[in-house]
């Protein structure tokens, strides 16, 4: 049964299914002179809203496989053992720890797995608001970001360039845009 939670007006206590339809999981990294800009195509997920808003949970899995960087090639080798290596570990994981607001926004604490290495992260969360769908359902839609180092995860496949540079950056940009509904 849903209540309504104190914090954000119209937010009510209960269980929230990421619409993959409308929700984008991406990524970007430099390469060169350019940053590479990918997304995963598959993913389910949901989050727990709870009465007090600090004791809520969101919990998401990422088919590795799915990855699409509108390149064909470089999204096989991507899918290689040089990065996912998503024939022998296909998922990529997060399971929230903790979450604090931060004035209007908050911090998202949590567990991302990937190639079976698990490290912390914590993603800048803007909360976008709650609303109704065209189907009567109470959807919620946030956006978060995160930095990471790719080599934290076991990926350090790279290129080394002339002068001691390297082809591919460390850093990588997490980018999620989420729209999840309340399901009864």
């Amino acid at each position: 049964m849903s209540t309504a939670t104190t914090t954000i007006p119209g937010l009510v206590s209960g269980t929230y299914a990421i619409d993959t339809a409308h929700t984008e999981i991406g990524f970007t990294v430099r390469h060169l002179m350019t940053k590479v800009r990918g997304t995963f195509q598959e993913f389910a997920g949901e989050i727990v809203v709870k009465d007090s808003l600090e004791e809520s949970t969101a919990a998401v899995t990422v088919e590795l496989a799915s990855v699409h960087t509108r390149n064909e090639q470089r999204d096989g080798h991507l899918r290689s053992g040089d990065f996912f290596d998503a024939e022998n570990s296909p998922k990529m994981t997060f399971a929230s720890t903790a979450l604090k607001s931060e004035g209007d926004d908050y911090i998202l604490a949590g567990n991302l797995t990937i190639k079976d290495v698990t490290k912390p992260i914590e993603f800048a969360v803007e909360f976008l608001g709650v609303d109704q769908n065209a189907y009567g359902q109470t959807i919620i839609g946030f956006e978060a970001s995160a930095s990471i180092s790719r080599k934290d995860w076991g990926i350090d496949f790279n290129v080394p360039l002339e002068g001691g540079k390297l082809l591919i950056g460390d850093k990588v940009e997490i980018h999620l845009d989420v729209q999840a509904a309340l399901q009864v």
